[in-house]
């Protein structure tokens, strides 16, 4: 599993680092995206890509992890503002 936090080029983040991602068969890819206030799961990778993408915007609210993984994550402290 990878997670990231959004950088200075969140498009890069959201457009190019999926494909890698999933290229190099990580079966979880979990964004916090800073800038839209959101978490972005990424899943199933096949052909260099992930089939399963999943958003929400609870922050504050309990987050499912897909299998292989298997967690559930916390999301409240990400609630809070990042410095």
């Amino acid at each position: 599993m990878v997670v990231e936090v959004t950088s200075t080029r969140p498009g890069r983040d959201r457009a190019e680092k999926p494909d890698g991602y999933a290229a190099a068969g990580i079966p979880v890819y979990l964004l916090v995206d800073r800038e839209r206030h959101e978490l972005v799961v990424h899943s199933n990778p096949e052909k260099g890509r992930y089939r399963d993408v999943h958003t929400t915007t609870g922050l504050g609210e309990e987050l499912r992890l897909p299998d292989p993984v298997g967690v559930v994550l916390e999301t409240g402290e990400l609630k809070e503002p990042m410095a």
